[in-house]
């Protein structure tokens, strides 16, 4: 009964977020990760590698060891072990301690340690604590709403680009930078995007009021998917307003059913927010 008590209090603490423990227990990891990140991307450095690759060296493996502490403690704690080893999460937790391991067993794999910054994704996880996971629905509802509204604007945006292409592969006809129309529609893209790399120029003077043109239309088309993207996030915010508990006022995430915090129904909630 105790080892059972000492597990569910642990999973409570490791997998929980609504419990000062588990809040510090997530504040001092998401340090930690972003922390061994930082290390990761100065140890890239070849100037800081040579000077202290030792203390870098020193330094992965207690993140390595806190990590892995960590994960076994996942495992123990967690009620289906093999549903949490498998699970995307799982996977994530895993892959971002197993490159030390691997460096020790294979010589001369040093570029698999770069798989550590994998560990950022773990971020995503935590921040489950600062209620961006209510917003990160809303985000993939609005562009699960508009994603028809984008695909025909991005095949709208493929015809044009080709049509321009071979425009100007007429147009420009002799400058080697437009040999092929293939060629010429990877200018078009980099011209109607604004992005503007130079190693394609136009030569004649209509080729260049035609590059113009594009630039100047650019910047409208860039906004087009924006928009479209901030319009079904405003109905969605509008329709999908998160549900306050009226027992215990713990804000819920607009699709739930009961309250996370108390376990109250939020039926009520909904048909109030709907006849406002």
């Amino acid at each position: 009964m105790e080892k059972t008590a000492m597990r569910e209090k642990l999973r409570t603490v490791i997998f929980g977020t609504h419990t000062s423990a588990g809040k510090t227990f997530d504040v001092i990891l998401l340090w930690l990760i972003v922390t061994s990140i930082l290390c990761v991307i100065v140890e890239s450095i070849p100037e800081a590698r040579a000077a202290y690759g030792w203390w870098f060296y020193r330094i992965d493996w207690i993140f390595t060891m806190l990590f892995t502490v960590e994960y076994l403690l996942r495992i123990y704690s967690t009620r289906d072990r093999s549903k949490y080893i498998f699970s995307y999460w799982g996977v994530i937790d895993f892959l971002s301690i197993v490159p030390s391991y691997v460096t020790l067993l294979v010589s001369g794999y040093q570029f698999i340690l770069v798989i550590r910054v994998l560990r950022l994704l773990r971020i995503f996880r935590i921040l489950r604590l600062f209620r961006f996971i209510s917003e990160g629905q809303l985000l993939t509802q609005a562009l699960r709403a508009s994603i028809y509204k984008i695909i025909v604007f991005m095949t709208f945006i493929f015809i044009l680009v080709v049509l321009l292409g071979t425009l100007m592969y007429i147009v420009e006809h002799g400058n080697p930078g437009f040999r092929s129309i293939p060629s010429s529609i990877y200018w078009a893209i980099v011209t109607i995007t604004t992005v503007g790399f130079g190693d394609i120029v136009p030569v004649t003077y209509l080729g260049k009021l035609i590059s113009s043109v594009i630039m100047l239309a650019g910047y409208a088309i860039i906004a087009v998917p924006t928009g479209i993207v901030t319009a079904e996030i405003a109905n969605s915010r509008h329709n999908k307003l998160p549900l306050v508990c009226r027992e215990c006022k713990h804000v819920n995430t607009f699709d739930s059913k009961f309250c996370t915090n108390c376990g109250n129904s939020l039926l009520e909630e909904k048909v109030s927010d709907q006849n406002n």
